[in-house]
């Protein structure tokens, strides 16, 4: 097996416009959720944008991306608000994978196209490929390009495609990413007829919770083998190293899932990995809010991690359906790398006897922890389950 590690790291979400201000506002116990109606013809309801309007996946997508390469060494700093140049400083000759993966991709568009708002000439430019084919230009790709869906466990399906990539000697460097910006009509009813959208706000695990909070946000990591990264000079060492997956489908159901598959993914997620239940340190969790998903994932960790320290983020991201498992990897990789774990932002009264960080971040400046093997969880709709494993490097 090559060692995979991730040397560069970008995000776009509503609670910051890079990764150090979202990570910050996190470690804060900050939210980004407030009552918003962006479109009269619906009522008002709780949602964490990343500006006063809907926005598009281009320009969340490209700005985690440049972010993600700056920060590896690969590209020149882009001013934030600025368009990057799209001239990555890759090695001439060498291969770069590219995986993007989104569960509404431009479904604004298309939403659009169909209200009228929008020319229907602009249908070539909504196809999903879009956001991978973008990527790729910016990276100057010569490599593989794809662009997975699997609903809310598309970005832990994207970092597992480009981890395979460089298991099977396709590429010595990918750059994955995961998008999505839901705030569009049809989702928000979508989701309201569903009985699935919060009413006040987002509270994981909570005994008051009433369900989830769409969010916008991207997010975007380099993933190199460990030889490519120690071969060159980026000023400094990894974020973490990629350990294993656990993937699988319910084969059940369109929207629920069950205990004993959730289970069973992380079985398979440390088989593969080589690690212990009792190795865990952390668990960034996908914790939506929502009665069912919350309770099965609370069976999981009281079955195999209880006393792993547990949180969830989306009380402070709200959730960003295909970017939520990047957007938790990249907070699980600074937990490492800071030995500094989030608040679970909104849990006040837990319903699970677990080991939650509560009001305030657990580590560095705080009451100190260990970190050395965390996991970061993510589940979506079709049965669609995803567990990856990291490690410090």
């Amino acid at each position: 097996m090559v060692d995979v590690v991730v040397t560069g790291i970008g995000l776009r979400t509503a609670l910051g416009a890079t990764a150090q201000a979202t990570w910050s506002g996190l470690l804060a116990g900050k939210s980004a959720i407030a009552l918003r109606q962006p479109f009269p013809s619906l009522p008002p309801v709780p949602l964490a944008m990343t500006d006063k309007l809907p926005a598009d996946p281009d320009s969340l997508i490209l700005a985690a991306v440049a972010a993600a390469l700056a920060d590896a060494g690969l590209m020149s700093p882009v001013s934030d608000g600025l368009k990057p140049d799209l001239k990555a400083a890759l090695e001439p000759g060498l291969d770069c994978g590219v995986v993007v993966g989104s569960s509404r991709s431009y479904l604004n568009r298309w939403e659009a196209m169909g209200r009228g708002d929008l020319s229907l000439d602009h249908w070539l430019t909504a196809l999903p490929c879009s956001l991978s084919r973008q990527v790729a230009q910016m990276v100057g790709s010569r490599g593989p390009v794809l662009a997975p869906m699997a609903a809310c466990a598309t970005g832990l399906w994207a970092l597992f495609q480009g981890y395979m990539l460089l298991q099977a000697g396709q590429c010595d460097r990918v750059v994955v990413a995961a998008v999505d910006a839901p705030i569009t009509p049809l989702t928000l009813t979508g989701f309201r007829r569903m009985g699935a959208m919060a009413t006040q706000g987002c509270y994981p695990f909570d005994c008051d919770r009433n369900g989830l909070v769409l969010g916008e946000g991207a997010a975007a990591v380099v993933l190199e083998t460990k030889a490519m990264a120690s071969g060159r000079t980026f000023g400094k060492s990894a974020y973490g190293r990629i350990l294993g997956f656990g993937l699988s489908n319910d084969a059940y159901h369109i929207s629920s899932s069950r205990p004993e598959d959730t289970v069973a993914v992380a079985r398979q997620c440390l088989q593969r990995s080589g690690l212990h239940p009792k190795d865990i340190d952390y668990v960034h969790t996908h914790g939506t809010g929502t009665r069912l998903n919350d309770a099965n994932e609370a069976h999981m960790i009281q079955q195999l991690f209880p006393a792993a320290a547990i949180s969830s983020t989306k009380g402070a991201t709200g959730h960003t359906l295909g970017a939520a498992g990047l957007i938790g990897t990249v907070f699980s990789l600074l937990s490492l790398q800071q030995q500094c774990l989030p608040p679970s932002v909104g849990l006040h009264q837990p319903e699970y006897d677990l080991n939650f960080v509560l009001n305030s971040a657990q580590g560095s400046g705080h009451p100190p922890r260990t970190i050395n093997h965390v996991l970061c969880s993510s589940f979506g709709f079709g049965g669609q389950n995803a567990v990856v494993a990291l490690g410090g490097c």
